[in-house]
């Protein structure tokens, strides 16, 4: 209790002596410290777990004990979330954009730690996902607890996730400037000039943390030994598209593969089949065991006689067309491969399987192109480099997130042009198919996304239950005309919604079509409900996303219209005029400029 009471007066003294935005500036730096902390040890539990088990094997050989190492791996990982957790943790940056859209921008406290595990386990022991969704979502959760703990208004705690998930990316891949540009385009925040200086500090200092720990080195070691030509620009676009279409494969797989095994009854069923899924993948492709990092560094150097190292396949080490086909094979799989990791149990994200994808479809394009001889010579470090943009740009939607993470990661700033290139090219490629990234597909499916799009924003933030009016006086089908005159005297209203035994709504009432009747007494008992009840304009199912709503508003021009569960039962009426309400408010709480 003296703790709480010495907590109390500090938030007291602050209120009085610290102005609130300078005091969202310290926490937004100290959010930018922790999320650079938890992202540096998740990365050093991934390396050294992955150490322990690989450092030994054979390169010349099939190891088997991939097909054990995977399972145990996200069994583990299962197990924790399932008696230990309690929650659904994976999908983290989805579980950001739902938290903004839908929670008030408030992250469950155990997500600072329960993903940073689970995704350690996962990784190290070789699921073929990436630990940056998972630290994105820890950060963002760290952001969020923190302006809870100082009793921040909505609006702050929508910035202070923002600054989690910057200070993220940018201490795990120390890449400030794509660090805040990852919030603007997947986060979708709206931003002010008065919200870019703090993800500026948290993204700023959880990269310097992250150089001051691990040294100033970039992620991927990349040294451009070939200019790139502006005539090589019509292959850069081609790679775009190629990159794009490639993007569609990954999402649209990606989901149909999650929901087959959304329909698998039971964890029990769901951890065999994408154990054994998972496991044999691995076994035949060693490259899809983990992050797959170190194949992104030998392509990006030029290494790739050692693609097949520990695989059945480690003879064709030297085939022209045996390393084509082989990674052709690991570009169709990598999607199963992630799927059934974290369907089968395990946490990760699609971070890391986006760069793999790219780094491989940039350097088979250009290896391909190589062979024939009237094409114009192509860089496969460089087209690696390019690809992984792309690739990045389509699967997320966020070109300019690809292009700055990519030349933050390797330090290839001198193609920052055909970069640019390839991320737009890839995104309008993919956006003629698929106008959500897979972050953002389920939750724009049902209503409840976030977007930049102020109106749908502020239409998303708005709470239903708090706009039906459940003050109408219903009314059944067999009552006389005298009995409605009686419950019109008690009611403010003009419309009266007709219900049956079973409070199914089956029309209305309404005041102007009986206004010339309701003072003749001698009808009262010769007219019932039924006779001058009228349909409903149209009905609103309970839940239903509200742009829809309102564009049933518009499609039928009433002011007023009933709401209706799914089985048809009368539940209250929406008004024009209480969404109007709702909306102002919800305008001004969360968009308003300081």
């Amino acid at each position: 209790m003296a703790k709480e009471n010495l907590f109390y007066r500090f938030l007291l003294w602050r209120e009085q002596h610290i102005k609130e935005k300078h005091f969202i500036l310290m926490i937004s730096f100290i959010v930018g410290i922790c999320t650079a902390g938890t992202a540096i040890l998740l990365k050093q539990l991934i390396h050294f777990i992955q150490r322990l088990f690989i450092q030994n094997m054979e390169v010349d050989q099939a190891n088997y004990l991939f097909l054990i190492y995977p399972v145990v791996g996200i069994l583990v990982a299962g197990l924790f979330v399932k008696y230990i957790v309690r929650d659904d943790i994976s999908h983290g940056v989805t579980k950001i954009l739902y938290a903004i859209s839908q929670r008030k921008s408030r992250i469950k406290p155990h997500n600072t730690w329960s993903s940073l595990v689970a995704s350690a386990v996962t990784i190290g022991f070789g699921g073929s996902v990436g630990a940056e969704a998972p630290i994105v979502l820890t950060g963002a959760a760290v952001g969020s607890n923190l302006g809870r703990m100082f009793r921040m208004e909505q609006k702050t705690l929508m910035l202070l996730v923002g600054c989690g998930a910057a200070g993220a990316i940018a201490g795990i891949f120390k890449a400030p400037i794509a660090g805040l540009v990852f919030v603007i385009e997947v986060l979708m925040l709206d931003l002010t000039m008065t919200s870019v200086m703090p993800l500026l500090i948290s993204s700023v200092t959880a990269a310097t943390v992250s150089y001051i720990v691990t040294g100033p080195e970039a992620m991927f070691k990349f040294s451009q030994t070939e200019v790139f030509e502006m005539g090589r620009i019509p292959y850069v676009l081609l790679l775009g598209v190629c990159c794009g279409l490639l993007s569609l494969y990954f999402t649209r797989v990606m989901n149909k593969v999650e929901g087959f095994y959304r329909k698998l009854t039971g964890y029990r069923k769901r951890f065999i089949l994408g154990g054994v899924m998972l496991s044999v993948l691995i076994f035949l492709f060693p490259p899809l065991y983990g992050e797959g990092y170190d194949t992104i560094g030998a392509l990006l150097n030029g290494q790739f006689g050692y693609i097949m190292d520990r695989s059945p396949f480690y003879a064709m080490n030297n085939s022209y067309w045996g390393i084509v086909v082989f990674l052709f094979f690991i570009l169709l799989t990598k999607v199963f491969a992630s799927s059934a990791t974290n369907a089968g149990g395990g946490c990760g994200g699609i971070f890391a399987p986006s760069l793999f994808l790219g780094c491989i479809s940039g350097f088979l394009f250009a290896h391909v192109s190589n062979y024939f001889e009237f094409t114009m010579y192509l860089s496969e470090k460089n087209f690696a480099l390019l690809g992984m943009a792309g690739v990045m740009a389509g699967v997320m939607h966020a070109p300019l997130t690809g292009v700055f993470l990519i030349a933050e990661l390797t330090g290839g700033y001198d193609l920052f042009l055909p970069l640019m290139i390839v991320a737009i090219s890839a995104y309008l490629t993919i956006l003629m198919f698929e106008p959500h990234s897979i972050y953002s597909m389920r939750l724009a499916q049902k209503g409840e996304l976030l977007t930049h799009h102020k109106d749908k924003a502020v239409l998303t933030l708005l709470n239903v239950n708090g706009i039906i009016e459940t003050d109408f006086q219903t009314v059944s089908p067999g009552m006389t005309l005298g009995d409605v005159v009686k419950v019109i005297a008690k009611s403010g209203r003009n419309t009266f919604p007709v219900v049956d035994a079973k409070g199914v709504l089956i029309g209305v009432v309404l005041l102007d079509n009986i206004r010339n009747i309701m003072f003749r007494p001698e009808l009262y008992d010769r007219f019932h409900v039924s006779k001058f009840m009228v349909s409903a304009p149209a009905r609103i199912v309970v839940n239903t996303p509200m742009d829809k709503v309102m564009q049933t508003f518009d499609d039928t021009k009433a002011w007023n219209l009933p709401v209706v569960d799914e089985a048809g039962r009368y539940m209250g009426f929406m008004s024009k005029s209480k969404i109007f309400n709702s909306y102002r408010e919800v305008l001004v709480d969360h968009f308003s400029e300081d």
